[in-house]
């Protein structure tokens, strides 16, 4: 199982409760700068970091004057307007001390629901993490309606934790792990150190947040566990609060474990060689054999293209033979695969008329 001290790519989650304090308004910065610290202490191990983060609407709805209760929903979009300019320059000032660049990125359900724009966001996180930089994530309040909404931030970092291949979650929460029942208000509830399967019987025993500061309460991490683990990536339940929350949990402090179920690249390769092909690629020798060494599949390699598919769909990839070696995710379209076949990456540009990416599939969206 993938621990802090194990993974090699790890997504935190971070709620408003933990960023703002409740009473003021005002942003935690000492608590933030110790966040930030944890960071660079992971970053130091090689460790790759990316942060999924609230706190936008708290802190915008504190500059306009607006009431701390539920509010419509043009308001909560214009408060995340001014509050994401202040939670991306909260992070940037926290994290410069320690040379790490910070990068803000804007989602909503729709780009993890819709094939072609998963890619982008998978291709744009990848990109930035290989820059050494860490990635803020938000769900996009400002334009996101009810319709296109995660709607809660625990379930929103489970599927960053699958986009990018982390092998470690961890949800800075208000309680200190996952409990038998409400601890406030059973005395007798049981936390769990770890949980290896989530049964109905755990699913059951999920109520609402101990102190109700969560959007989407105990229930909600277990629907991001069941997301996580299935993808092979570990999550734990920690209090956040305390200073140096993720060094404290490294350390030992209370918290829940929920078990991987498969390495994460493995369980990404079997998603894709489950999923059913919208047309056929046929390569050459010299591609086979490149892609059998690990490699991505390049346009050069390519003798024909069979289908009409968009970016994104998944594709057979055959030998000269006409042999099924594997499917993959393509990154182009039928068309632009048919017209930069077995050309090489610096004549895409020339061909297409614009920028293209030098791997048709990639080793990473690939399973042989």
């Amino acid at each position: 199982m993938a621990t802090l001290t194990e993974a090699k790519r790890i997504v935190v989650k971070i709620g408003s409760a933990l960023l703002v304090d409740r009473s003021s308004g005002k942003l935690r910065a000492g608590w933030l700068h110790s966040l930030a610290n944890d960071v660079a202490w992971l970053k130091g191990q090689g460790k790759d970091v990316i942060l999924v983060s609230s706190g936008s609407i708290a802190l915008g709805r504190e500059v306009l004057g607006l009431p701390r209760s539920d509010l419509p929903l043009e308001q909560s979009q214009a408060a995340a307007a001014v509050g994401q300019i202040r939670l991306a320059r909260a992070y940037e000032e926290a994290l410069a001390p320690h040379a790490i660049t910070t990068a803000q990125v804007l989602v909503t359900l729709e780009d993890s629901a819709d094939r072609r724009r998963y890619l982008n966001s998978r291709a744009t996180l990848e990109t930035l993490i290989g820059f050494g930089a860490v990635p803020i994530v938000n769900e996009n309040d400002t334009i996101a309606t009810d319709e296109i909404r995660y709607g809660d931030n625990d379930r929103l970092a489970a599927q960053v934790a699958v986009t990018v291949g982390a092998d470690a979650l961890v949800l800075l929460s208000d309680v200190d792990g996952f409990y038998s029942a409400n601890p406030a208000l059973d005395e007798t509830a049981q936390r769990y150190e770890r949980i290896t399967e989530i049964t109905p019987e755990i699913e059951a025993m999920a109520g609402d947040g101990v102190s109700g500061l969560s959007k989407g309460g105990m229930i909600t991490k277990i629907l991001a566990a069941k997301m996580a683990t299935a993808a092979g990536c570990a999550m734990a339940i920690t209090e956040g609060s305390p200073l140096n929350p993720l060094k404290t949990l490294h350390d030992g402090a209370a918290c829940t474990w929920f078990t991987a179920q498969d390495d994460p690249q493995l369980a990404r390769k079997r998603w894709i060689a489950a999923m059913k092909t919208r047309g056929e690629i046929t390569v050459d020798e010299g591609a086979a054999r490149a892609l059998q060494n690990g490699n991505s599949l390049l346009p050069a390699g390519v003798r024909h293209v069979e289908g009409d598919f968009g970016r994104g769909d998944p594709l057979a990839i055959l030998s000269p033979e006409g042999r099924k070696l594997g499917q993959g995710l393509s990154r182009y379209t039928g068309d632009e695969a048919r017209a930069i076949q077995g050309r090489q990456s610096a004549e895409i540009e020339a061909t297409l008329g614009y920028p293209g990416r030098a791997a048709l599939i990639h080793r990473d969206d690939m399973a042989l």
